[in-house]
């Protein structure tokens, strides 16, 4: 049995994005949604009938906490800035499905090249579960924004790829699992 949704009331002006547009749309104050997901940071709202993403950095718009800041994990530990950069793409979801990209099977690539300065370059090769998802762009800004913040990334690359298509067969057995499938 799924868990009731929870109602939130919105307490100021603000932009969302609507799924699986990716396009952009302003709402009220006093306006009324359900919370469907609140995953990675950001919360997934159905909103006069229209799925909606809104960010973390504007959860005190439905009264709720932002999260904080993301805590890079190897202040003085050996942790492997590979092994960060993974588990910062476990954080990121698709706003429609309530399992990770990395779980999904959505990453391809991963690849970490030392920059002169002493710094990182990340890059990613990433998919969709539908190469015409209008959330690609979303969700790639989000796994860009989040891996650039790790201590030791100087420049992040996300590219979005389409070959070889995704399919279910590339999500984990956890994926499945809790998808159903």
């Amino acid at each position: 049995m799924r868990a009731p949704r929870e109602t939130v009331i919105f307490r100021r002006p603000v932009m969302v994005e609507l799924v699986p547009y990716g396009s952009q749309i302003e709402l009220d104050p006093g306006m009324m949604g359900q919370i469907t997901q609140s995953l990675g940071g950001n919360f997934t709202l159905v909103v006069d009938g229209q799925m909606v993403r809104l960010k973390g950095s504007d959860a005190d718009a439905i009264g709720k906490e932002p999260p904080s800041a993301q805590q890079d994990a190897d202040d003085g530990d050996e942790t492997d800035l590979e092994e960060r950069v993974w588990n910062t793409l476990r954080t990121c979801y698709d706003p429609e499905i309530p399992v990770d990209i990395v779980e999904l099977g959505l990453v391809y690539a991963c690849v970490l090249t030392p920059m002169d300065d002493g710094r990182t370059h990340v890059g990613i090769q990433m998919t969709l579960t539908a190469p015409g998802c209008g959330m690609g762009e979303a969700i790639a800004n989000e796994v860009a924004d989040k891996v650039l913040a790790l201590k030791g990334v100087g420049e992040v690359n996300v590219d979005m790829v389409f070959d070889p298509p995704w399919d279910r067969s590339r999500m984990s057995e956890a994926a499945q699992l809790a998808l159903g499938v």
